[in-house]
């Protein structure tokens, strides 16, 4: 087998620091880091993605255009060139995207001396976990420990020494089933098979969990309309540019809401001690939601959530906003009765009861929101996060009001 091996420059004829620039994009968005980016050499950046997390090198190689793309391609060693042009053809969010090169493939009938006289110079330009043993056919036969080269005689074949059958994971594999399939192993590194069992990259633990964090992280800023590439180093601009159309439609939901509160603007005028409460049921009714929101979030991104268990967890978020939502309703109730017997009004027990039912009402559609609006996106075929809370916000808001100002206006009545 032909072990040759190569790296991209450190620097380029001009001494360009891939370190500096590596900590200049670390903190700047996509379009802004390959922006940066296009007044360097194609050495230099050929360089630099392969100092990356796979996926990041992925993101910024195919944001190039395509012939700037193809001349850095052809500035980056090997190994990498075939490895990212291999990653890209896997589905977003999958382990090939966040494969790197086996750099250290050893066929099983090499003997030690041969190996470790091999891995002396390579070891000195990457980090190199364990030995991937493949045979002719490139096919994964088992994995070298490196410490049992210490004990072994120099003559001695990798064959003796390697781990037969080893764990692997399929490159189709999205990252959560990857990680929920490792979980139990702990390896710092994994191979990466083919369905033929060929070796075709490895994936770093540190890697897996690092893309994982980063999607849980891109969540919250989802919720309420935060685009991924955003980061504390974006231009103002930029920012500007991300959010403000969320908030225009933040502001048209909220219209809805008004249009409720005001269809029972007759009501408030007559008894302005509801507008007291108008917050607190929404304020509790969204919070009732935000819950469930965020539980069948995590259900979406860890795999929970299986064909035909929808109607199950929309059915329990129902059920405990029903609960809270009494108990809460209760609390508030009491607030009522109080501050409507202080006011001297003579419906103060009737409207306490409009508080209670309003509030298990309102908090019970709101569980039911917040398990819904997720899993409406999903099977449009959007990203489950983008904007929920927008939406999950108006519901509640209009539940809630509408439920409280229409109850009480029928006791008026």
């Amino acid at each position: 087998m032909d072990n040759r091996f190569s790296v991209a420059p450190a620097e380029d004829s001009a001494g360009t620091s891939i370190l500096n620039l590596n900590a200049a994009i670390a903190h700047r968005s996509r379009s802004e880091a390959t922006e940066l980016l296009s007044h360097e050499s194609d050495a230099t950046i050929a360089g630099l993605l392969a100092e990356q997390n796979p996926s990041s090198a992925d993101a910024l190689l195919w944001a190039m255009p395509s012939e700037r793309r193809s001349t850095v391609l052809e500035a980056a060693a090997p190994e990498y060139r075939e490895q990212w042009l291999r990653n890209h053809a896997y589905p977003e969010g999958s382990i090939g995207r966040l494969m790197d090169p086996p750099l250290a493939a050893i066929h099983p009938g090499q003997s030690v001396q041969e190996i470790v006289e091999w891995l002396r110079p390579i070891v000195k330009k990457a980090l190199i976990t364990y030995g991937w043993v493949v045979d002719d056919a490139g096919v994964l036969v088992g994995v070298l420990v490196f410490r049992e080269l210490l004990f072994a005689s120099p003559s001695q074949p990798i064959s003796e020494l390697m781990v037969r059958s080893p764990f692997s994971l399929r490159p189709e594999l999205s990252v959560t089933d990857a990680m929920r399939e490792a979980l139990k192993l702990h390896f710092p590194v994994y191979p990466v098979c083919d369905a033929g069992g060929k070796l075709v990259g490895i994936v770093r633990g540190q890697t897996l969990f690092e893309h994982q964090a980063f999607e849980l992280s891109a969540q919250a800023g989802s919720m309420v309309g935060v685009e991924r590439e955003e980061r504390l180093g974006t231009p103002w601009q930029r920012s500007f540019k991300f959010r403000h159309p969320w908030l225009q439609l933040n502001l048209l939901t909220a219209f809805i809401a008004a249009a409720v509160v005001g269809s029972f603007q007759g009501t408030l005028d007559r008894m302005v001690i509801l507008s007291v409460f108008l917050p607190v049921l929404a304020g509790q009714s969204g919070n009732t939601g935000c819950q469930a929101l965020a539980v069948a979030l995590r259900g979406i991104t860890l795999g929970e959530l299986q064909p035909g268990r929808a109607a199950a967890v929309v059915g329990k978020e129902a059920l405990l906003g029903l609960l809270n939502g009494a108990l809460v309703g209760l609390t508030a109730g009491l607030g009522m009765l109080l501050l409507a017997r202080s006011q001297g009004n003579p419906a103060a027990v009737h409207l306490a009861l409009v508080v209670i039912v309003a509030m298990a009402c309102s908090c019970t559609v709101s569980g039911m929101a917040g398990a819904v609006v997720p899993m409406i996106l999903r099977k449009i075929g959007a990203d489950p996060a983008t904007a929920s809370s927008i939406f999950l916000t108006t519901a509640t808001d209009v539940v809630s009001m509408g439920t409280f100002l229409a109850l009480a206006t029928w006791l008026a009545l």
